[in-house]
């Protein structure tokens, strides 16, 4: 199943699988492919109803009894960023950061496995080796881009160290995080949470309405930092609509 006949995507159902999030429950995903010229604008489409990008597939959670996964985007014109976060800001103001088309090297896949082996040991992207990962950047068919962010260093203009990396989708109404990854020794730093206020000012300064999150989880503290992002926007049954929700008098 690697291409899709006519101009109509096909859809396909997983088999039950343990969920990554929810301990007891078992996860099924809806997916599709997004190949040919028609797979910028789908992908657009499938992210604004809710799916997800990975590789050359577009997937969301179709479980049979739990809808615990919500699609989230932060509201990026209306993002003003708190005190912690300017302060986070302020710290990763020295790292020099680069911005292109995915090109897999040696040196992020190492960051990469020491990411996982210290955060996700028994996930489900545990087992990845280098040509997977090489897989996951550059198996896209839409426009995608890959920045990395590196130590400052007197001798090199280009920077050091290789410290994060945030793998994302230019969209029509927005970046789409992908996937990103960092040094989880330099928690002082929290490049995830500065990888994310990064491509909000990318937004911003591009006139863009969105940066989507991927899912959240409510109860899971892997899902937490998500929610920090304000304003933003849950999908649910009736769309799009803000989160936390306005007050009513």
């Amino acid at each position: 199943m690697t291409q899709q006949p006519g101009a109509t995507p096909q859809f396909f159902l997983t088999a039950p699988s343990p969920c990554p999030y929810l301990e007891g429950q078992f996860e099924r995903k809806v997916f599709t492919h997004l190949v040919g010229e028609r797979a910028p604008e789908l992908n657009d489409i499938l992210t604004q109803g809710g799916f997800r990008r990975s590789q050359n597939i577009a997937y969301r959670p179709a479980c049979e009894s739990c809808r615990a996964c919500v699609s989230v985007r932060v509201l990026a014109k209306e993002f003003v960023a708190s005190r912690t976060m300017r302060r986070i800001a302020q710290k990763n103001a020295d790292l020099v950061v680069t911005t292109g088309e995915p090109s897999p090297t040696a040196e992020q896949f190492s960051l990469f496995r020491a990411y996982l082996d210290d955060r996700h040991r028994r996930g489900g992207m545990s087992d990845m080796s280098a040509l997977d990962f090489a897989m996951m950047m550059e198996d896209s068919h839409v426009t995608t881009r890959v920045t990395e962010y590196r130590l400052p260093d007197p001798d090199r203009p280009r920077g050091g160290e290789l410290i994060a990396v945030a793998l994302t989708d230019r969209m029509g109404d927005g970046w789409s995080m992908v996937y990103s990854f960092y040094n989880a020794d330099l928690s002082g730093r929290s490049l995830g949470v500065h990888m994310i206020l990064d491509h909000i000012g990318r937004a911003q300064a591009e006139g863009l309405p969105h940066v989507y999150l991927g899912y959240w989880v409510a109860g899971s503290r892997k899902m937490e930092y998500k929610v920090r992002f304000q304003p933003q926007e849950h999908l649910g049954p009736k769309g799009w609509a803000r989160f936390p929700a306005p007050a009513v008098d």
